[in-house]
């Protein structure tokens, strides 16, 4: 992009060649057309539906009895097509499948509003093993639509369609790509996924290499899997043990270590989360996607919620740099929704219009190496917000990211999760460098923020959290120096500042230090205040003053706000991931003093935050380089 600074992920030094691009063998195969998922838990109406009679859906084939009709239009069933037909140079696909048996097969279509209509059919009888193919043109779907496979049979006819491929032409070379899993203590969560690639062999033909970043001190290598699997992947695997920096430091190295033994730049590295409960597909897809886009781009997959795995956690997303939120759904995407559900207006819950993306989580995210050559690493965030920056930085170079549909694993709710934990640090550091280097930074707006954060924490007697938000300024404030061993400092530093906070620990509900099991009732919240600004005066003087209306009560989680707390002495707040609960004290002393404390910081981050902000900018380059990656792996 014109105006950007020099290129800083310099190459390595040659070393031993592990990516070079290949010539294509046929057709690319843009994904699989499959019928169960990758584990019980997940209802095969995510791939393929019945819709009447009786049919057999089995991993990699159907089977229709008499007078029964199956529909692929199903989220691992469609074919996004306005994705392929806006970002890649494909003008059609076609359906390729080995049926056996009597029936019709018809390729059906949607647009942005979700009308279908058939693009291709056709009749088969008497067949045994034939090859069928239906083909699509990508010429209709530019704002929105999809296609997909329906099956029937009428009376006395039986069908069986398995190996269905969806195929483009496959461009001159194809990019090797690299799969990397970074882990930290989840070696059995690990090892399964990487048993489920070494399981699939049609995904593991796009790969290259399988990087494992192992950080943790329960290896991966000690579980009693991991010799047979090192055996199953062979070549393709390599197993690093690393000192731990996070997803940031972990998913960096499989970056570090293409840049270190690629013959080329049309390379592709695709992180991969350790706890995600793996559709192997998913490979298939976006690296297909990959080598028919017209120019490099962030390939992101979708989220669903693996407690839940019906659920889409989001279409898409994006973040509003400037006031520190991320993980805001864009314009008609799906948030949160049942794909086997309806919406408030009865429509099946399927994402027909294409959306833009601002970033995408690192569960599953393909970067080209083409990227990483314009704007360098991630920067050393430990975690948190890497993902988001990255995006950002990336798109300011003219390289956007794109959440391709129908490309999804299962990872733990997000909402689960609570937010009082010591992570929350990084999430706020993370999130005021990132809106320093790529928004307005308007400092009086984000002045505003931090402080409606504090005030809403110390009414809602979260002493620790409130601790936690001054020391993020602080850091920030602090400059680039905070990033230089990786984050392992700070992490250790928050967790022994929120130690000192008793509501920051979990307790089992009928063991709850210093008070009855059978003394704690429910006291439910009213409902959110119309007049919130008096409210939340009227809350401060009262807890200035020492005035509460309950003395000791439970609330359940989704009922915690600060109105409703800010009225009690001692509140036992259930845990968002339901797992216990946490005791809140009203403490006088404690409040004031993070009160002022806060103040201060956040007055000085409004005075200082442009200076600081400079400090950052200039950082950026060697921050981001092969060299400082170099150092914090201790190479």
């Amino acid at each position: 992009m014109p105006g950007k600074a020099a290129p800083v992920a310099e190459a390595a030094p040659a070393g031993q060649t592990r990516f070079a691009e290949h010539a294509p063998e046929g057709r690319l195969t843009a994904q699989r057309g499959l019928y169960a998922g990758p584990a019980p838990i997940v209802s095969k109406d995510m791939y393929a539906e019945v819709l009447q009679g009786n049919a057999q859906r089995d991993r990699g084939s159907v089977t229709l009895e008499p007078s029964a009709k199956v529909t692929g239009n199903t989220y691992f069933g469609r074919f996004p097509a306005s994705y392929w037909q806006r970002w890649t140079t494909a003008t059609e696909v076609k359906l390729e499948a080995v049926v056996t048996g009597e029936g019709l097969l018809s390729l059906g279509a949607s647009d942005m509003l979700g009308d279908p209509r058939v693009v291709d059919a056709q009749q088969v009888s008497g067949t045994k093993s034939a090859k069928v193919e239906l083909t699509g043109k990508l010429d209709k779907f530019y704002d929105g639509g999809a296609l997909w496979l329906d099956l029937e049979t009428e009376g006395g006819q039986t069908l069986r369609v398995e190996q269905v491929r969806w195929t483009v032409d496959a461009p001159e070379t194809i990019r090797p790509t690299a799969v990397t899993i970074c882990t930290m203590n989840r070696a059995d969560d690990c090892l399964k996924n990487l048993q489920a690639l070494a399981a699939d062999v049609s995904s593991l033909d796009t790969l290259d290499a399988i990087y494992v970043a192992d950080q943790g001190s329960d290896l991966v290598e000690s579980r009693e899997g991991f010799e047979q699997v090192a055996k199953d992947l062979g070549e393709k695997l390599h197993y690093i043990k690393q000192p731990n920096l996070g997803g940031a430091g972990g998913f960096t190295r499989g970056l570090y270590e293409v840049a270190g033994h690629t013959a080329t730049e049309h390379a592709n590295v695709l992180f991969m989360d350790d706890d995600v409960l793996l559709e192997p597909d998913l490979v298939v897809r976006m690296t297909a996607f990959s080598n028919r886009s017209a120019n490099p781009i962030i390939v992101g997959g979708q989220m669903l919620n693996l407690l839940h795995p019906n659920q889409l956690h989001v279409g898409a997303e994006y973040a509003r740099l400037n006031t520190l939120e991320p993980g805001q759904p864009v314009q008609h995407s799906l948030s949160t929704a049942d794909l086997l559900g309806v919406d408030e207006e009865g429509n099946p819950n399927r994402q027909e219009r294409r959306l833009d993306a601002g970033y995408n989580g690192w569960w599953s995210c393909l970067i080209p190496y083409e990227v990483v050559k314009a704007i360098g690493y991630p920067l050393p965030f430990f975690f948190q917000w890497d993902d988001a920056e990255y995006s950002y930085r990336a798109r300011e170079y003219g390289f956007p990211t794109v959440t391709l549909p129908g490309a999804g694993v299962w990872h733990a709710d997000f909402h689960w999760k609570d937010w009082d934990e010591w992570h929350r640090y990084f999430n706020l550091r993370n999130s005021i460098i990132t809106a320093a280097l790529h928004s307005p930074f308007n400092l009086n707006l984000l002045s505003r923020v931090l402080m409606a954060q504090l005030v809403r924490y110390l009414l809602g007697m979260q002493y620790g959290l409130s601790a936690t938000l001054i020391k993020a300024v602080e850091d920030f404030l602090e400059g680039p120096e905070v990033l230089r061993d990786g984050g392992v400092e700070a992490m250790k530093e928050i967790r022994r500042i929120r130690d000192a906070y008793p509501e920051t620990k979990r307790h089992k509900a009928t063991d709850v230090p210093g008070i009855a099991s059978n003394d704690i009732g429910i006291i439910n919240s009213a409902p959110r205040p119309s007049m919130q600004r008096l409210v939340l005066i009227k809350r401060i003087l009262d807890k200035a003053l020492g005035r509460s209306r309950f003395g000791l009560g439970a609330v359940p989680i989704d009922e915690a706000h600060w109105w409703h707390i800010a009225l009690f002495d001692t509140a036992v707040v259930t845990d968002a991931s339901q797992e216990g609960v946490r005791v809140r004290t009203y403490d006088k002393v404690k409040m004031f003093d993070l009160a002022k404390r806060g103040a201060k910081v956040i007055n000085r981050l409004r005075k200082e935050g442009a200076g600081v902000q400079e400090q950052y900018k200039r950082a950026m380059p060697e921050l981001t380089s092969r060299d400082n990656w170099k150092r914090l792996y201790e190479l």
